[in-house]
């Protein structure tokens, strides 16, 4: 069973750049794909950006293409997201979420991930 615990978030200006952090505890040793997903009020769940496991291949929503990036720190057993120029319409919740363990591959799909962290306010001020 994995555990996530988001951290980072918070009211950052337009144009700056804010670290999402998730700490990830219990089968940390196997491999399956994780990824950010967004929420906004009265929103769907959005696919933000997604890692796999075993190598390192990611997926970006069209929206956050080219400004946010997604990494692991295995050796931490720590998912991010570096937020850089935001925008007031990337204001959410946002969670990081596991795939069930030796499912690698990336999905834009929220019922595909199984563990789903509590979630992070994100608020991003014009």
């Amino acid at each position: 069973q994995v555990s996530l615990v988001e951290s980072g978030g918070g009211l950052v200006q337009a144009g700056g750049s804010l670290r999402l952090s998730c700490a990830i505890s219990g089968r940390t040793y196997s491999v399956y794909a994780m990824a950010w997903f967004r929420q906004a009020p009265g929103k769907e769940r959005e696919f933000v950006a997604g890692l796999r496991g075993s190598a390192p291949i990611t997926e970006y929503g069209d929206s956050v293409k080219g400004r946010f990036t997604i990494s692991r720190d295995n050796a931490k057993n720590t998912l991010f997201l570096q937020m850089s120029s935001p925008k007031p319409e990337d204001t959410a919740i946002y969670y990081c979420a596991a795939r069930r363990p030796g499912y690698d591959a990336i999905s834009r799909r929220p019922p595909e991930y199984g563990t789903w962290g509590q979630g992070t306010q994100v608020t991003v001020s014009s």
